[in-house]
């Protein structure tokens, strides 16, 4: 029985680095902000029947 403590608590351990690294990435790293053009045909903005 104290090795499955032992399993769980390493389990634990690992999901909860692992989410804090989440949270880090989440809170702290803010993407560069670009502009992006896509040209539309003209084709799409005419009603289709």
């Amino acid at each position: 029985m104290p090795s499955l403590f032992r399993f769980l608590a390493f389990v634990a351990i690992v999901v909860g680095a692992i989410y804090g690294g989440m949270l880090a990435l989440a809170q702290f790293y803010d993407p560069p902000q670009r502009e992006i053009t896509v040209p539309v045909p003209p084709d799409r903005f005419s009603k289709q029947r």
